[in-house]
């Protein structure tokens, strides 16, 4: 689907997908004032956290990028991250929510920032070019590799072939991130994806996916021009946890 519906079968209001291709910053300006994500919001919750909607709809609307630049990149994906997790911390969603979260709303949401990528031609936030693991996305790289830990028949060295990564892009959410790269870009694999092309190497998914993981915190959580533009309120505080 290209609408991104409030975790909920029931919700009225939708975050849509452009149609338009981007003309000027104001196009994609009025685009994200549209969408009501403070209405969408407000109806994942009770009364008695209401007043959380304010702060949730900044993370909803951060995770689609600037329309100032025109750009989206893992700060954006991080803000999204962080609204699902307000919602962990509220207990609108739950631990048996986990897989579903990942492989349903996180295959939505990609739909959308692709279609904005696209249509309105944004620009890599922060990327790194060749060298690294991908121009907008890094989150959904943790999640599908551990999708794969123990599988039978596909090994890392297996997903640079693109008539693989198209076969079961349907089935893993790591193929599915692949074949949107072979989608978008031509040329010899290694040299558009290098980063890519030296994780086919590691011969076990399991170390794929701890390595992505220290690679994201290095990468994305402890880079400041990353998280100098992240938002911190009452549910996701600036202030040091109380066990560290």
């Amino acid at each position: 689907p290209d609408v991104i519906c409030a975790m909920s079968s029931d919700c009225h209001h939708t975050f849509r997908a452009p149609t338009k291709e981007i003309h000027s910053p104001a196009d994609i300006e009025r685009w994200t004032k549209s969408q009501d994500s403070e209405g969408l919001v407000s109806e994942l919750l009770s009364d008695e956290v209401k007043g959380a909607a304010v702060e949730l709809s900044q993370y909803l609307t951060g995770g689609f990028g600037d329309a100032t630049r025109i750009d989206y990149g893992t700060g954006h994906e991080l803000s999204f991250a962080a609204f699902l997790c307000c919602l962990f911390k509220l207990r609108i969603l739950r631990e048996d929510d986990y897989i579903g979260i990942v492989f349903s709303v996180i295959r939505s949401y990609l739909v959308v920032t692709r279609k904005l990528q696209t249509r309105y031609r944004m620009e890599p936030a922060g990327s790194q070019g060749v060298w690294g693991l991908d121009d907008f996305q890094f989150l959904p790289f943790v999640w599908g590799s551990s999708q794969l830990i123990g599988h039978p028949r596909l090994l890392p060295k297996s997903f640079p072939d693109q008539s693989i990564a198209k076969e079961f892009a349907g089935d893993y959410l790591f193929m599915d991130c692949i074949q949107f790269i072979h989608q978008m870009k031509t040329g010899p694999f290694p040299e558009h994806s290098n980063t890519l092309w030296g994780i086919s190497g590691v011969p076990h998914w399991a170390k794929v996916n701890s390595g992505l993981i220290k690679m994201y915190k290095a990468e994305v959580l402890q880079k400041f021009p990353v998280i100098q533009h992240f938002v911190f309120g009452t549910l996701l505080s600036i202030q040091v946890a109380s066990d560290h």
